[in-house]
């Protein structure tokens, strides 16, 4: 496998586009198996003097705001996920970008389950993991999910199942698609990157796109973007449509008359009590153990895996009880959609905290249900914050509830404090992106924790890009 690569890569002008955590580990992969080859880096910042490639004389490095220029002189781009060419002619560029996923599906797609989908793939891909750890496989969990696949490329074996997690930025230029494909849902998300909706979709549907009669898919009937997609292309792998609503069986219909979920007519889990709490959780408990019937594991050991295991951090996570009040993080709710779930899941909720970095998402559904659903009209206090909170609070209704707006976390974190009422719960679920004043979902989830348990932090919401 790893010499299939090298051959791919042997003798080839070559530029790493992007050199964050992936990048950095494709230059180490190339310069631990082919040392002479000269590398391009290629980064809108100077990466000349990181110490990953301190003292490689040959190399050389691109920088500055037309970094993106002049990519058609290389033979290979080996594109990294943070970087986007929305705004870049590809034609004399197109056929030449790859990435990780890509080398590594081209030689190896057989052994591949993917994960994709707007939200739920880190939970999915975690307890498919844990699953086929539990019947005895040899099985590594890999991808989006902060694990670069060929990190682990010494360690693959013939009987390696590779559990990859893969968002849109991995599979836009991808063109083999896994053996396993599962595609959660399809939402509003990553405009700032794709550029369009149906850019963005078009990127997910990229993990069916090229499977053939031999390849197996999985995807929600449920969800009106996956069902339009799915009519735009000839599809060939068998395919599992997942659903909440009991009609139209066949064969590969996974469905659940609660408690029970069906393939086809054959019961293949009971529901009952677990760690991973809502309807949103148990659609992707429906994906895992479709997925383990396919593959012929034993049920049973997969529904204790299913009981035992807990959310990942700053998913629903529950920080514990001060004064009486139970706190929540959920900062990976990054869409509307994430927020209304967690929000679902929960009952008892009396303060919500939303808010982050405004990426032109709409939020019309979303007011419309903090306004006017079951679930969510009983929360007396919403604290809105930073741009999606500017534009969400004036059009919340204020009847009988407490709608607050402040710019600064800590903030709202101290009239949550004030207002939230013992014996109930406060939920910090954003609905938005946290990359205007944080690194990321989990730099502001670790925030709020510290907030939250009176715990001393260095981290301060400075990284705003306004």
């Amino acid at each position: 496998m790893i010499n299939e690569i090298i051959n791919k890569l042997q003798d080839k002008n070559i530029a790493i586009l992007g050199f964050g955590l992936e990048g950095k580990s494709t230059y180490k992969f190339i310069r631990e198996h082919i040392p002479n080859i000269h590398l391009t880096i290629i980064d809108g910042k100077d990466k000349s003097s990181d110490e990953v490639c301190s003292g490689d004389n040959n190399v050389s490095f691109i920088s500055g705001p037309n970094y993106l220029n002049g990519l058609d002189i290389y033979d290979l781009i080996i594109k990294t996920p943070g970087i986007s060419l929305k705004d870049i002619d590809l034609t004399n560029i197109k056929d030449k970008i790859t990435s990780q996923l890509e080398l590594l599906l081209e030689v190896n797609k057989k052994n591949i389950i993917g994960i994709t989908g707007t939200k739920g793939k880190s939970t999915t891909s975690s307890l498919i993991y844990e699953m086929l750890k539990d019947q005895g496989k040899d099985a590594i969990l890999a991808g989006n999910i902060g694990i670069p696949v060929l990190d682990e490329i010494e360690n693959y074996k013939d009987d390696t199942i590779l559990v990859i997690e893969m968002s849109s930025h991995q599979l836009e230029f991808i063109k083999t698609s896994p053996h396993i494909a599962i595609l959660l849902n399809l939402y509003q998300d990553h405009l700032d990157h794709a550029g369009t909706l149906e850019h963005y979709h078009n990127n997910k549907m990229n993990i069916f796109k090229y499977q053939n009669e031999e390849d197996i898919c999985f995807y929600s009937s449920d969800n009106e973007y996956t069902i339009k997609k799915l009519t735009e292309y000839d599809y060939k792998a068998k395919k599992y449509d997942v659903s909440f609503d009991y009609d139209n069986i066949t064969d590969s219909s996974v469905r659940i008359l609660k408690p029970n979920i069906y393939l086809g007519n054959k019961l293949i889990y009971t529901d009952k009590e677990r760690n991973l709490i809502g309807d949103h959780y148990l659609k992707d408990i429906m994906f895992v153990v479709a997925l383990a019937e396919v593959l012929g594991l034993d049920l049973d050991r997969v529904k204790e895996t299913i009981t035992n295991f807990k959310p990942l951090e700053y998913r629903l996570e529950n920080i514990g009880i001060y004064d009486g009040i139970t706190y929540y993080v959920d900062t990976i709710a990054t869409i509307p959609e994430a927020t209304m779930e967690a929000i679902k899941a929960l009952s008892n909720i009396d303060t919500l905290i939303l808010g982050g970095e405004d990426r032109n998402t709409s939020y019309d559904h979303f007011i419309e249900f903090l306004n006017n659903n079951p679930a969510a009209k009983d929360i007396k206090n919403i604290i809105c914050m930073y741009g999606t909170g500017v534009r969400i609070f004036p059009k919340l209704d204020k009847t009988n509830r407490n709608i607050k707006y402040t710019s600064d976390l800590k903030e709202a974190y101290e009239i949550a404090k004030e207002c939230t009422r013992p014996g109930t719960i406060c939920l910090l679920s954003p609905a938005a992106s946290s990359k205007d004043f944080f690194i990321d979902y989990r730099e502001k989830g670790k925030y709020f924790k510290c907030l939250v348990k009176n715990e001393p932090t260095d981290i301060k919401e400075h990284q705003s890009k306004n």
